[in-house]
């Protein structure tokens, strides 16, 4: 049985907001109604790179940047890699977290993949299941 860690503290979570610059989305919609798309430009207008990843939409651009199938793809350095996909899915991309060298693997609300926390905390990285990252912005920064 797996033991409960709890949460990264809310000054963990700051300063982790604060020292970021990119932010991989993954499951970023093109559609604009959509919760992923709507937090990604929140964070956009905040001043973070957002990078899109979506098998359906690579080589199209959304939000103004040029969108990818994995997170494998990307060609830069990531500090967050916020997760949008069912909590099932989840354990890949905390694999890819870690093997791109993601310094946080984050959930979003109504995520939570119990295994994919544990990977991303052994591994080193900050990890936050279950919360959205627009929310914690605003709550923590601004």
């Amino acid at each position: 049985m797996a033991t409960l860690v709890a949460p990264p503290s809310d000054p963990c979570v700051s300063e982790l907001l604060r020292s970021s610059r990119t932010i991989a989305v993954v499951g970023l919609s093109g559609d604009a109604q959509r919760p992923s798309h709507g937090v990604a430009a929140y964070l956009q207008r905040q001043g973070y790179r957002i990078l899109p990843v979506n098998p359906k939409l690579a080589g199209q651009r959304v939000l103004g940047e040029l969108c990818v199938a994995t997170l494998e793809d990307l060609l830069e350095p990531v500090d967050i890699v916020d997760v949008f996909r069912r909590s099932e899915d989840v354990l890949p991309v905390a694999q890819a977290a870690v093997a791109i060298g993601a310094r946080c693997l984050w959930q979003q609300s109504g995520v939570a993949n119990t295994q994919a926390d544990e990977l991303a905390k052994a591994a080193g990285l900050v990890s936050v299941m279950d919360r959205c990252l627009k929310v914690e912005h605003a709550r923590l920064l601004r």
